[in-house]
């Protein structure tokens, strides 16, 4: 059964621990490179200031106007951190103490946590089958923190209304500005993709974060149980010993592995958690496995 789920000024506080005595010394530099390290793209030009590259003097401009300016890129400015929680009803769905979706809100936390510690912008889109909820991108620890507490504090979706979740992709487009890292929390069960997926990979840094229960990956023989259908909120008996049901999980699974790898073909792109595992160290190895990709 799972245990229930800290409450978000909690939760933060602790996260917040962890990440000032375990993640600063270890992703400080990292945290800048994996999501700076696509390239410059030219922005405006600014006064040039002691310590300035000369490399970035732009000598038409110093010419024109008498005094010295450089060019400014995209990726000296600010990182924005968009966390797109996609609020399905299986979240609720967890065999262990944990719940996949408290796992997803924990991870989210961290990721808020790491963006105020850089000194980068972060605001949320919160989607579940009924309503939408969106932040946009504030700065500083304070700002940051509330919003997230906002963000873990949302109410649990009501099983009872069923239905899945469906973004208001073309909303979310003229929310958030270009370049910004959109951080796609989610259970990423097989279905068509987003149909505007090119402009979001144009137009964002796309990472998708996917939770996984192990029943999921593996399922356990342990005779008929209770489920509930998230589609319809309905109680159906699922016989987990039949050579039947074994067989339509497994093909479930195959066909939500290639849902997954379909939108995010790049491992480096994309990670995948479990309710089980230690997420700052699970956040740890996907920036270092980033980094080691980006470099080459």
């Amino acid at each position: 059964m799972n245990a229930p789920a800290p409450t978000p000024s909690s939760l933060l506080r602790r996260l917040e621990w962890r990440v000032r005595h375990t993640a600063d010394s270890l992703l400080g530099g990292e945290y800048r490179s994996v999501f700076r390290g696509r390239g410059r793209e030219f922005d405006q030009v600014v006064h040039y200031e002691f310590g300035d590259d000369v490399r970035d003097i732009d000598w038409n401009v110093t010419a024109r106007r008498g005094e010295l300016y450089r060019k400014k890129y995209v990726e000296e400015r600010e990182l924005t951190v968009v966390l797109l929680f996609e609020d399905s009803l299986s979240l609720q769905f967890g065999s262990g103490v944990r719940s996949k979706r408290n796992t997803l809100l924990e991870l989210a936390g961290l990721f808020a946590l790491l963006s105020a510690g850089n000194r980068d912008r972060a605001g949320f889109w919160h989607a579940t089958p009924t309503a939408q909820l969106v932040r946009e991108p504030v700065r500083g620890r304070t700002a940051i923190v509330e919003t997230a507490a906002v963000l873990l504090g949302r109410p649990v979706p009501d099983l009872d209304a069923g239905g899945e979740v469906n973004v208001d992709w073309r909303r979310f487009l003229q929310t958030f500005p270009r370049h910004s890292v959109v951080l796609w929390l989610g259970d990423f069960a097989p279905r068509p993709a987003p149909p505007v997926w090119t402009a979001l990979c144009t137009r964002y840094q796309m990472i998708g974060l996917r939770v996984e229960d192990p029943w999921e990956r593996i399922l356990p023989a342990t005779g008929s149980i209770t489920a509930v259908d998230p589609g319809t909120g309905e109680l159906l008996p699922f016989d987990t010993s039949s050579k039947a049901s074994r067989a339509r999980h497994a093909l479930w699974v195959r066909a939500r592995d290639a849902y997954w790898q379909q939108l995010f073909p790049s491992r480096v792109d994309r990670l995948t958690v479990t309710t089980e595992d230690d997420l700052l160290q699970a956040v740890i190895r996907f920036f270092r496995s980033r980094m080691q990709v980006l470099k080459r």
